[in-house]
């Protein structure tokens, strides 16, 4: 007995449904990396470092081609120097993604351009000699060292640039509050956490130092989700008592 030409079909067919499904994935991801890679990437915030303008638990995109395109512009680094396709150049006051000396991706606020003198001294930023101007706005909660609530200062800080951005203060005598001047060299930038007091940045040479242009990944641009304890975002059950629904596409500059 022969099949007739209905039932010789079905499994050709069942097998194009199974190309066609494995195409239509592999185009998703392609245009999944593409984005990811070229425009637009989205991050978390593990520390207290940019507190209170980026909260452990917020989530955020960075412009991608804001400053162009660097060897950790990539999901792999690639193995060369310098930026193509620059679009715009990093500006005093812009909150920057980079991949620090240390390995890791870090967000920081670019404080000093090429060339610029920084100093910190009784806990006042100066820049080419110039104190930057603060103003108290008020009082906040954060936690000290031994893991323990304190009361800390909110300032409203105003660089030489014109950017107005807040940031916090335990005080004006804590162990990074007075630094020697650093000048910062051709091709690189300082940067600073808007939480002074519980920042590891450019101050601590070390650890992050001056940021050359190479690492720059991108600039921060705005907040998609937060959640309160840096909650993973798929615990739904988790989201009544502790989304900050407040904080959510909002641009990290307000």
């Amino acid at each position: 007995m022969t099949m007739s030409k209905t039932e010789a079909a079905k499994p050709v067919k069942k097998k194009n449904e199974l190309v066609e499904t494995i195409v239509v994935i592999v185009e998703a991801l392609v245009i999944a990396l593409v984005f990811r890679t070229f425009l637009y990437q989205p991050f978390s915030i593990p520390t207290a470092s940019m507190q209170s303008t980026m909260m452990i638990g917020d989530y955020f995109i960075a412009n991608k081609w804001a400053y162009g395109y660097g060897k950790y512009s990539f999901p792999i680094a690639l193995p060369f120097n310098g930026r193509f396709l620059e679009f715009g150049q990093p500006k005093q006051g812009d909150i920057v993604v980079f991949h620090n000396i240390t390995g890791e991706d870090y967000i920081k606020r670019l404080i000093g351009m090429p060339g610029d003198r920084v100093q910190v001294t009784e806990g006042r930023l100066y820049i080419n000699g110039t104190m930057v101007e603060r103003e108290l706005v008020g009082q906040d909660t954060d936690i000290n060292d031994r893991m323990q609530p304190m009361s800390v200062n909110i300032y409203r800080e105003t660089l030489p640039s014109g950017v107005t951005h807040t940031i916090l203060e335990h005080s004006d005598t804590e162990p990074l509050d007075n630094t020697d001047e650093y000048v910062v060299p051709a091709g690189h930038y300082f940067m600073m956490g808007d939480n002074r007091d519980r920042s590891a940045d450019s101050r601590v040479l070390g650890q992050v130092g001056y940021v050359a242009k190479d690492q720059l990944i991108g600039k921060a641009e705005a907040r998609f989700f937060s959640i309160r304890n840096n909650l993973p975002p798929w615990q739904l059950w988790e989201w009544p008592a502790n989304v900050r629904w407040d904080r959510m596409f909002q641009s990290v500059y307000q």
